[in-house]
């Protein structure tokens, strides 16, 4: 198996990219808990069938949602925090001539 991976080129990674996270994780909550309630009128038909999981699956990922809204927020704040002294650093610093 280590012959496999030995001839394998090696690549620098990609930097990660950065978008609109906390936006991006808020939809995805709203939308689980938009299913859960849709879904609601219709519990009986769930129960019948033997399909109530797809409900408290909604309800499930609604909740990790809420705990993923907390974290990308506090994740984002960090990474304002840390960028903040370069931003000042460079704002501070001469612009080099193009002498």
């Amino acid at each position: 198996m280590a012959a496999f991976f030995s001839g394998s080129p090696k690549h620098e990674a990609p930097e990660p990219l950065e978008g609109p996270v906390v936006a991006t994780i808020t939809g995805g909550t709203i939308l689980w808990f938009v299913l859960f309630v849709v879904q609601l009128p219709f519990y009986g038909w769930f129960d019948d069938h033997g399909h109530t999981w797809w409900l408290w699956t909604c309800l499930a990922g609604g909740g990790l949602g809420l705990i993923g809204i907390w974290y990308v927020r506090k994740r984002d704040a960090a990474l304002k925090r840390a960028a903040a002294p370069e931003a000042q650093e460079q704002q501070q610093s001469p612009a080099p001539s193009a002498d």
